[in-house]
């Protein structure tokens, strides 16, 4: 393998000795935040959890749980945007924790993301496959049935990834910046009518109401969730034009312009609907009221007709993000030779748009494995398949991030002492890792009500344990090479390539 410390040179698809790797210069700034925002799926975020948060956590604290999710991700990625700084691979989690506390932590922890987004794209695609029967029902009498808008999505989703990073970046662009105007439109126009019917109030930005309510646990849990996806930006850096600036704007970028977002439609949300109304509209049988009310109410019945599409396509554009997370962490695993199969297979590029085509098809094929096995144990696509997948994801993602911090830490005490910072390398990596454990605890507490009608659910309960076994057979497994095969463990997490290298 034509590999010198680590660093892989530029490949031929034709040439068996060497590492493939993706298209250069494929991406600028705009398309990898619109990447990473698209797996935060906007849309999706406010329709989905802000009602939940609303009625079953901190009430009307919902818009402060966001104000304080941002702050605390934000300080995660000061760190993580350090690193970034010296470090670029397709495989984000995977190479970062690679360097900083070693190889058999990093691929514990690669398996653990790739396992992650793998199981996000199934999830996303339950949630989309009922918008989509519902609103066509609701709004043209249509009765579809859901696995047919799932076997679209899939589709779609191997398309954008098989003709590349910039294919799937414009259809993302218009995704998103259909359903942020139309979110944007209400939040606007209730501000500019002053608020709703008691005016401003600023109740539900005060971040003390953020720990107030029926479970502001529950409440917080929700508002990261609504983030999983953000630290996205580190894998494109291989297809980014400069990777070195562009991976740490658009991470700070996607944290605080999507926390600013959230903080402003979830509180004019509830402005709009008044803060007891707002409370009843999300405990209602129609939650989704605390949302449509003020829209129609301020921006009229079109734009609730938009928004519900825009429900639609935005939980595309997110599984088709996730999608692509997915193939480049298999591909990253794979042109190692984690296993020796995978390096001819999902480690290949295609050869004229230097997509991970194969690793694409691979994770679609997963996708309908897992959607029909939820099909045939009879879970609906969505609190069903949506929630119980998307807990499992977002525990072994979480889980990442607050290994990656401790790796931040442990890398700058020994690497790099001109960018080692009081604040960058040591602060703000502590406190984000302190910080993500205790939002790993805040999920465990708090995935049975979560879960909602599946809070029995086996998977639900396994969902601890799967996360763990996955972590401990990716260490094992990496003990085992090191062993048997040190030259293939000297690879793990340490394909850089010549112009991205870690200086």
């Amino acid at each position: 393998m034509a590999v010198d410390e680590g660093i892989a040179p530029a490949a031929r698809t034709s040439d068996p000795g060497t590492v493939h790797r993706l298209k250069p210069n494929a991406v600028g700034l705009l398309g990898v935040v619109f990447m990473a925002v698209a797996t935060a799926a906007p849309i999706t975020a406010m329709t989905g959890n802000v009602p939940f948060m609303v009625s079953s956590g901190n009430g009307i604290g919902a818009p402060a749980s966001y104000l304080v999710a941002m702050v605390v991700l934000a300080i995660f990625s000061v760190g993580f945007t350090s690193m970034a700084k010296h470090i670029t691979a397709t495989g984000a989690f995977y190479g970062f924790i690679s360097h900083g506390l070693g190889r058999s932590a990093g691929l514990a922890s690669g398996l653990l993301a790739t396992f992650a987004y793998v199981v996000f794209e199934p999830a996303l695609i339950g949630i989309f496959s009922t918008f989509a029967t519902t609103t066509l029902k609701d709004q043209s009498g249509l009765d579809v049935p859901w696995w047919a808008f799932a076997m679209l999505m899939l589709a779609v989703n191997t398309m954008g990834t098989w003709f590349g990073v910039s294919v799937a970046e414009k259809l993302l662009v218009v995704l998103l910046a259909t359903e942020v105007t139309i979110l944007a439109a209400m939040a606007i126009s209730v501000a500019l009518h002053g608020g709703g019917p008691d005016g401003f109030t600023f109740g539900p930005v005060n971040p003390v109401n953020a720990f107030q309510g029926t479970s502001a646990g529950l409440g917080l849990f929700f508002a990261f969730w609504s983030w999983v996806g953000f630290e996205s930006t580190a894998m494109y850096g291989e297809e980014s034009r400069d990777p070195k600036k562009i991976i740490p704007k658009a991470t700070m970028i996607s944290v605080l312009g999507v926390g600013v977002f959230y903080v402003l439609v979830s509180w004019m949300a509830i402005t709009g609907n008044g803060e007891k109304e707002a409370v009843a509209a999300a405990s209602s049988t129609n939650p989704l009221a605390l949302f449509f009310d003020p829209t129609e109410q301020y921006v009229g019945h079109w734009a609730v007709v938009v928004m519900q599409w825009l429900m639609i396509t935005g939980s595309l554009a997110c599984g088709m993000a996730f999608h692509n997370c997915a193939a480049r962490y298999m591909y990253a695993l794979g042109r190692e030779g984690v296993l020796p199969s995978l390096k001819n297979t999902v480690g290949r590029t295609h050869a004229r748009h230097g997509s991970p085509h194969i690793a694409g098809l691979v994770q679609s094929l997963i996708s309908a494995v897992l959607l029909g096995a939820f099909w045939l144990a009879g879970k609906d696509p969505y609190t069903g398949t949506y929630v119980l997948l998307a807990i499992l994801g977002t525990m072994a993602i979480l889980v990442v991030q607050a290994v990656c911090s401790f790796a931040v830490l442990a890398y700058f005490r020994s690497h790099h002492p001109e960018s080692r910072h009081w604040f960058k390398t040591f602060t703000a990596p502590l406190l984000g890792g302190v910080a993500m454990l205790a939002v790993v605890a805040l999920l465990v507490s708090n995935m049975s009500v979560a879960a909602g009608p599946e809070s029995d659910s086996v998977v639900l309960k396994a969902t601890p344990w799967i996360v763990g076994l996955i972590a401990v057979a990716g260490f094992g497994y990496a003990q085992y090479l090191k062993r048997r095969s040190p030259e293939r463990y000297a690879l793990l997490g340490r394909t850089v390539l010549e112009e991205t290298k870690e200086r």
